[in-house]
């Protein structure tokens, strides 16, 4: 397998600068660097966001591909179109809030060598507020296909921001849709009904920002009445059950109502494991 692989980022008006040029620098520092970064802008940004992508387009203008929609999109829609514009067929997801550590690409690229019929890895992450080497949390996720594929039957095996796929592979499932929270989990479902293979390096190779704003945000009826609605489009694809979907939605709705404090406590101690 060649070497040779894409990054694909989104990008919308409500991110940070400072954050979008720490995830920047982290793919600057990698052992083995990408060839193109594909930069989704989802929407009209910020005078501060164009300022930091041309200052990055000018430093590299034969890596950097911008994709400007012209009206916000969503995540899903906006991965959709980024997809179509990856030149290579391994494409590694990256948000623009998150950092790679320095060899997660390097590791990456290692397993599609050891495996031809591979089309997604992953890794294990470790959460951090505000700064790197303020670690809260880690999530991790099974190491092989089959424990990967029943884990995601009421939970992501895989962690998207930590993902190299192939393109072939995702768009062979129909490429990602828009699902309102759930884009990744909707292709995950796709992926592995279409016949992917998946595996996760056991090691933490994305550090993943978040905060006590995260969990305000997964909190309240209307974020639980979005969920469900993706919720919905998964379980209609038909690989996740009755059962499976009217649990998940059960344990989402105890979480959603809790106060604000305690569904911090419960998303750092018990959904993703405390370091």
């Amino acid at each position: 397998m060649s070497k040779e692989f894409s990054v694909l980022m989104s990008v919308y008006l409500y991110a940070k600068p400072g954050e979008v040029r720490a995830c920047f620098e982290s793919l600057e520092n990698q052992t083995v660097k990408a060839c193109e970064w594909i930069i989704v802008e989802d929407g009209p940004l910020t005078d501060e966001l164009y300022s930091l992508l041309d200052e990055y387009q000018n430093k590299y203008p034969d890596i950097i591909k911008r994709v400007p929609l012209e009206k916000n999109q969503g995540l899903g829609l906006a991965l959709r179109e980024g997809m179509l514009h990856c030149s290579y067929e391994l494409v590694a997801r990256m948000d623009t809030d998150d950092i790679c550590r320095e060899d997660r690409f390097e590791k990456q690229l290692a397993e599609f060598e050891k495996d031809s019929e591979l089309d997604i890895c992953g890794s294990h992450i470790l959460e951090f507020e505000d700064d790197v080497h303020n670690i809260v949390a880690k999530r991790t996720v099974p190491l092989e296909d089959s424990g990967i594929k029943a884990y995601q039957k009421r939970r992501d095996g895989l962690n998207h921001v930590s993902v190299m796929f192939k393109k072939s592979a995702v768009l062979k499932a129909g490429n990602y849709k828009s699902c309102l929270l759930m884009e990744d989990t909707l292709l995950w479902c796709n992926m592995f009904l279409s016949g992917a293979k998946a595996v996760n390096i056991d090691d933490y190779l994305v550090y993943a920002r978040v905060g006590t704003d995260m969990f305000e945000r997964r909190g309240g009826y209307s974020y639980y009445k979005k969920y469900k609605a993706g919720r919905r489009q998964v379980y209609e694809t038909g690989y996740i059950s009755w059962f499976d979907y009217v649990y998940t939605l059960v344990i989402q709705f105890i979480v959603a109502m809790m106060p604000n404090k305690l569904r911090g406590w419960v998303f750092t101690n018990l959904l993703h494991r405390n370091t």
